[in-house]
């Protein structure tokens, strides 16, 4: 497979830290808050008499959702289990980031594709001492759609209703920033001021946008391409705020317990994902039906044409977790006083994926000075 890469605008998760509002809100990534047993666990993943590893098992938990396509991809098409041999993999699949990170807490889960905000805040309450993060996964997809007919440019949206999907998430605190450098004053707590930053849960924001209680939206996919779909307008995709128009949005942890007991394992893995991002970004048209197909095994129904065509190129698949960029998200939280100044060394180790990537003959990617010493 050609190792391309696709480095399509999206703008990530404006970061977080360590606050409770931070916990809840997984920006790019779905809603609820239970486990699911994937289907793919149903199958008989390891080859028969192939070796083990050092753990029997790996369990490996992701969102039904677009920026979670290396992993969405990489289990339904065994392009994980392959690298594996004869250790299991173990899929679940989440709803929302706090109960991840309380399966990762709890040992019920070793490795897990979730956003920046969740990492940093489970990072920084557990005071470094509960998971690294081990690879990059997605950068963008998220962008600012307005009704046209009330918004037609960017100073438009002073005096207007902007939802976000939680306070203090990353696209949350990305739109606040905005505001912010537009010498617009809004009160970070209540979300009041020139322009009236409405929480909304992305589940019901294309209701209250279709009613008219909202004026626009700054939302990841698919939600934004949901909104385009019921007459909106993109006014802004947040990737052109970002150097290179990347940031990430999706990345890998693992538990430092798991990653001390069984690094071979973590190794296999990200063997995986990083062939699996080789696969999707060669061969995007495959690698969104493929994706578009997992999520119907997984919720019952595939996304419509209308709003997966659009969404789908608007995220970069990446292995690069865009360290530079979750800094920068966390530094944004600060700035609108939403969080104290987290503590971020040691959050990332990437000692196994720059392996991985230079046995592939790819380049080493950067922790900016936030990994362990």
């Amino acid at each position: 497979m050609p190792a391309t890469t696709r480095t399509t605008p999206r703008r990530g998760l404006a970061a977080v830290a360590a606050l409770p509002l931070l916990i809840g809100a997984l920006a790019s990534c779905g809603y609820g808050s239970e486990a699911t047993k994937d289907p793919a666990a149903d199958k008989a993943p390891a080859a028969a008499g192939a070796k083990k590893l050092s753990a029997s098992e790996v369990r490996i938990g992701y969102f039904p959702n677009l920026t979670h396509a290396t992993a969405l991809i990489g289990v339904q098409d065994g392009l994980i289990q392959k690298e594996l041999g004869g250790t299991v993999l173990k899929p679940q699949t989440f709803n929302a980031g706090p109960s991840e990170i309380e399966a990762l807490n709890g040992g019920s889960l070793d490795i897990g594709f979730i956003g920046p905000s969740p990492s940093i805040n489970a990072y920084v309450k557990s005071k470094g001492q509960n998971l690294r993060i081990v690879s990059g996964s997605a950068s963008g997809g998220v962008k600012l759609v307005v009704n046209p007919a009330k918004i037609k440019t960017l100073d438009d949206v002073k005096g207007k209703r902007i939802a976000t999907p939680q306070k203090g998430n990353t696209q949350d605190v990305a739109l606040l920033n905005w505001i912010s450098e537009k010498g617009w004053k809004v009160d970070p707590e209540s979300g009041k001021g020139d322009v009236s930053v409405v929480r909304t849960d992305n589940k019901v924001t294309p209701d209250a946008f279709k009613s008219g209680s909202i004026d626009g939206a700054w939302v990841p996919e698919p939600t934004a391409s949901k909104l385009v779909s019921q007459g909106g307008s993109v006014l802004l995709d947040e990737t052109s705020l970002w150097p290179d128009k990347k940031f990430v949005i999706t990345n890998v942890i693992v538990s430092q317990k798991f990653l001390s007991e069984h690094p071979d394992v973590v190794e296999a893995v990200l063997k995986g994902t990083v062939k699996t991002n080789e696969w999707i970004n060669a061969n995007p048209d495959a690698a969104k039906a493929s994706a578009n197909e997992a999520l119907k095994k997984l919720g019952g129904k595939a996304l419509d044409a209308k709003i997966i065509d659009p969404a789908w190129p608007s995220i970069a698949i990446t292995d690069d977790p865009l360290a530079a960029t979750l800094k920068t998200q966390s530094q944004w939280a600060v700035k609108a006083q939403l969080i104290k100044e987290p503590e971020l060394s040691g959050i990332y180790d990437l000692t196994l994926l720059n392996k991985v990537l230079k046995a592939a003959g790819k380049p080493e990617v950067s922790d900016a000075g936030l990994g362990v010493k």
